[in-house]
């Protein structure tokens, strides 16, 4: 029988490749988007069948992680095999600004997904999205058995995420499992992101439609990999024959400032010609450095990533031309992994 899926946070960077990997697949795929006067679903445009086709398989059906009871009747309706939860306010500096509204939709927002899978009694797999920002202040690398010292209130908010999911777990026997990724990125990304605020200004820098990029701390250090990848590490998670919780990452940092200068150099550009530096992008608490070690997913689930943090530099500058020379009217085909290996 085909295998039903829920996603919330689909039509965002990771729910529209994990859609796309489970398509794939042959499932069915139900995904949770908020109600706007505006159209944000851009990512999952090219997936989308109408619903009337007896060929789709894709199905978009509104609610919000704040509202429990329209969660606890979308999941009896759609009686999944596996929920996705992807969906919260992800954006770390934001969260200084939010900090009420990312507690809400990041934090308590899990516990409503994971006790609408219970009120409505189904039996499902359950993949939590945590977060490296977790581990926050504590030294890398950062593993499993790291302890948690969240620098905002998004971290701290994913801490609440992973505990509950744990506890989930344990006081009702729930497959349910946390996937702590550390930075993934894509040409889907967001615009108000770094590394996609890095590389869409380097192309359109070299098209001569700007001059100038504001940043703010260079020397944070992150590991960055290609969201792509991860997706079908989530996946891989609810196929174990047991839960458990699970640390992606490539294994390898480099800095703000080595991904700037690796975007800038791929365009022809010296990135010290055209940054400047903006105080206000600084974060009251800092986190200096996060890199991983996902040898439990290497051995357990035979996950590894192959593409590291300047190969993705590379593949989103690539990205950002080409979508200025389609004038951004829809994604391009993505240059396949196998060409841009970890180096």
């Amino acid at each position: 029988m085909t295998k039903k899926a829920f996603i919330t946070g689909i039509t965002g960077q990771d729910g529209s490749y994990l859609a796309e990997l489970l398509l794939g697949k042959g499932y069915e795929v139900h995904g949770l988007i908020r109600r706007a006067s505006t159209f944000n679903t851009s990512r999952i445009e090219h997936l989308y069948i109408d619903p009337h086709d007896p060929e789709a398989k894709l199905f978009l059906h509104y609610g919000d992680l704040s509202d429990g009871s329209r969660l606890v009747s979308l999941l009896a309706q759609v009686d999944p095999d596996e929920v996705y939860n992807l969906a919260a306010q992800s954006h770390v500096r934001v969260s200084f600004d939010e900090p009420e509204h990312t507690g809400d939709v990041t934090g308590v927002g899990s516990m409503r997904m994971l006790e609408a899978v219970r009120m409505a009694g189904i039996d499902c797999r359950f993949y939590q999205a945590s977060s490296s920002e977790m581990f926050g202040a504590s030294p890398p690398p950062q593993d499993e058995r790291t302890p948690f010292y969240p620098r905002s209130p998004y971290g701290a908010a994913k801490v609440y995420s992973y505990w509950v999911t744990k506890n989930y777990r344990e006081a009702y026997d729930m497959f349910a499992v946390n996937g702590i990724l550390f930075n993934h990125e894509s040409p889907r990304r967001g615009e108000t992101f770094v590394t996609r605020k890095i590389t869409r200004a380097a192309a359109r820098i070299k098209a001569g439609l700007q001059d100038e990029l504001w940043l703010g701390n260079l020397d944070s250090v992150r590991d960055w990999g290609y969201a792509a990848e991860y997706v079908e590490g989530m996946w891989r998670m609810l196929q174990a024959d047991e839960p458990d919780d699970f640390v992606l990452a490539t294994g390898g940092g480099i800095s703000v400032r080595d991904f700037l200068e690796e975007s800038f150099a791929h365009a022809g550009l010296d990135w010290e010609d055209h940054v400047k530096f903006d105080e206000r992008y600084l974060r009251p608490t800092e986190v200096d450095a996060l890199i991983g070690d996902a040898s439990k997913a290497e051995e357990k689930l035979s996950w590894k990533a192959t593409v590291d943090g300047r190969a993705l530099a590379r593949l989103m500058v690539d990205a950002d031309r080409e979508a200025l020379n389609h004038d951004g009217t829809h994604w391009h085909d993505e240059v396949k992994l196998a060409s841009w290996g970890a180096e």
